[in-house]
C-alpha cells in the first residue's frame, strides 16, 4: 500500500511487553499504522476512528475472545479480526472462525511470522477494494446524468429530472424507446447515483439468451441439475445482490419464465434450478424493453401481474429525430470522443455537414449517429467534415419522411434528396427513377432548395 494510504491496524493485548512487542513489529512495515489497546473496553471506544485491521487477544482482563468480537461485528461487520491466543484448542478456533474471526494464530515463536503473513494478506484485500472503490467512483462521473447522454433538448431534460428521481429511491425502473436511444446507458446513470453505487450493476439481454439457458443464466443451478452442470452456478440475481439488475428487452421473456421471476420480485429470494435451498437476494430491477408492453398484455404474451410489479417509474427515451439540436451537441461530442480515442487531430462538422445530420430520420438512433459520425472522421481528408463525408446508408425506409411534421415542398425536397444520396448525386438517373424533369431537380438546385452537390450528367 502507499505511504498515503497507510493500514489502520488495532492490536488488543493486555500483556504490556507482548503488546509493545506486537506493535514494534508490525511498525517496521511503513505501509501499517499501527494503533494499541490494553483492554477490550478501549478498543470498544475508539472502533468509530474505523480500523481496517483488528489483532486481537482472546483472554482479555473485561472481555474473553467471543464476547468481545461479537461487539466488534455488531458495529465493523467487514473488518477482518485475526484472534492470537495462548489456547491451542481446536474447538476454541473453530467456534471463533464460525462466529467471523479472519484469523486464529497462537501464542509461540512462529507467531510474528503468521501475523505478518496474515495481515499482507488482508493489506492486498484492502488494497483491491479501495481500487474496485475508485474504479466505481471514476464510473460514477462517466455515467453523471449530463455526461452519460448528451443533450439539452426539453425531451431530455425531462428524462433528467425522471433519473434523479429513480436514483433517490429503490423503485423499479421501466425504461422504453427505440433499440439505440440508450437505455442501458440510463440503467447504469441510475444505478451509479443511486445508494447501491459501490455493489454490483449486472446486465442481461433477454433477447440474446436461448430460451433454455436462460433460467438458469437468470436464477443459477446446482451440480447435475441438467446435461452440462457440471458445477454448481450462481444465476444473475445472485451475483447483483445489493447492487442493481437491468433486464434488457423483457418482452422477450418466455411466460413460464415470466411466472418464476414474478415469483421472485415478490419473494425476494431464489432457488437455483435443481436446489431446494431458499436464497435471499436484494435486487433492485430495472427493465427495459422497445415493444409496447400495454400491447404485449393485450395480445396474452405478457402476464398482467408481471407487467405492473415491472412498471415502477416509467422513463420513456424519446427517439434521436424528435430532439432537435441535440443531434449536433451528441454529433459534436461522439466527434470529439473518436478524435481522443484515436489520437486524431480535433475535426468539426462544416454548416452542410450539419445540416446533412439534422434532416436525417435516424431509425437507429443514436447508436446509428454514432457509426455515421466515426466513418465520417475516418473518411474526412482535412479537419473539417463536409457533408460527402457523412454516409446515410439507412435511408432506404421512405416511411421515415413521414414521422415530421412539415410542408409538402419539404417533403418533395427530401425524397430528392434521399435518391441523390442513394444514386451519388447522379441526377439524370434521379430524375428518370422519380418521373421528374431533370430542369425540375436543377431549378430546386439552383434555388438553394436542395443543399449543394456535384452534378453528374
Amino acid at each position: 500500500m502507499s505511504r498515503d494510504s497507510q493500514l489502520r491496524i488495532f492490536v488488543v493485548e493486555d500483556n504490556d511487553f507482548y503488546r509493545e512487542l506486537l506493535k514494534y513489529n508490525l511498525s517496521l512495515v511503513p505501509e501499517y499504522e499501527v494503533s494499541t489497546f490494553a483492554t477490550g473496553k478501549e478498543l470498544l471506544n475508539r472502533l468509530h476512528e474505523h480500523p481496517q485491521v483488528i489483532t486481537l487477544d482472546y483472554s482479555l482482563p473485561d472481555y474473553n475472545g467471543d464476547e468481545l468480537l461479537k461487539k466488534i461485528r455488531a458495529q465493523l461487520p467487514d473488518v477482518p479480526v485475526v484472534v492470537i491466543s495462548n489456547q491451542e484448542d481446536v474447538r476454541t478456533a473453530v467456534e471463533l472462525m464460525r462466529n467471523g474471526a479472519y484469523e486464529y494464530i497462537t501464542k509461540d515463536e512462529d507467531t510474528r511470522d503468521h501475523l505478518l503473513h496474515v495481515i499482507r494478506k488482508i493489506a492486498a484485500h484492502v488494497e483491491l477494494k479501495q481500487e474496485v472503490s475508485a474504479l466505481r467512483r471514476e464510473l460514477g462521473k462517466k455515467y453523471e446524468f449530463g455526461k452519460a447522454i448528451q443533450g439539452n433538448s426539453e425531451a431530455i431534460r425531462s428524462v433528467f429530472a425522471l433519473m434523479e428521481k429513480a436514483a433517490s429511491s429503490q423503485i423499479t425502473v421501466s425504461v422504453t424507446g427505440e433499440t439505440g436511444t440508450g437505455k442501458e446507458l440510463v440503467a447504469k446513470a441510475i444505478h451509479y447515483h443511486s445508494p447501491r453505487k459501490e455493489k454490483p450493476f449486472v446486465a442481461v439481454n433477454v433477447a440474446a439468451i436461448p430460451r433454455e439457458l436462460l433460467e438458469s443464466e437468470l436464477f443459477g443451478h446446482e451440480k447435475g441439475a441438467f446435461t452440462g452442470a457440471i458445477a454448481a452456478r450462481a444465476g444473475k440475481f445472485e451475483e447483483a445482490d445489493g447492487g442493481t439488475l437491468f433486464l434488457d428487452e423483457i418482452g422477450e421473456l418466455d411466460l413460464a419464465l415470466q411466472a418464476k421471476l414474478l415469483r421472485v420480485l415478490q419473494e425476494r429470494e431464489v432457488v437455483r434450478i435443481g436446489g431446494s435451498k431458499v436464497l435471499k437476494v436484494d435486487v433492485r430491477v430495472v427493465i427495459a424493453t422497445h415493444r409496447n408492453l400495454q400491447e404485449e398484455v393485450r395480445k396474452g404474451n405478457f402476464r398482467e401481474d408481471l407487467y405492473y410489479r415491472l412498471l415502477g417509474l416509467p422513463i420513456h427515451l424519446p427517439p434521436l429525430r424528435e430532439r432537435g439540436n441535440d443531434i449536433l451537441v451528441i454529433a459534436r461530442w461522439l466527434l470529439t470522443q473518436f478524435c481522443k480515442d484515436n489520437r486524431m487531430e480535433a475535426l468539426s462538422f462544416s454548416p452542410e455537414a450539419q445540416d446533412k445530420l439534422l434532416r436525417y430520420y435516424y431509425p437507429g438512433n443514436v447508436r446509428e449517429l454514432k457509426a455515421m459520425v466515426e466513418l465520417a472522421a475516418v473518411l474526412s481528408t482535412g479537419n473539417t467534415i463536409t457533408a460527402d463525408d457523412i454516409r446515410l446508408e439507412n435511408t432506404s425506409n421512405m416511411d421515415a419522411f413521414a414521422f415530421e411534421e412539415t410542408t409538402l415542398e419539404e417533403y418533395t425536397m427530401r425524397i430528392i434528396r434521399h435518391f441523390l444520396d442513394k444514386y451519388n448525386n447522379n441526377v439524370v438517373l434521379v430524375a428518370r427513377k422519380l418521373g421528374v424533369g431533370k430542369s425540375t431537380i436543377y431549378r430546386y438546385i439552383k434555388e438553394n432548395k436542395l443543399q449543394t452537390i456535384r452534378i453528374e450528367a
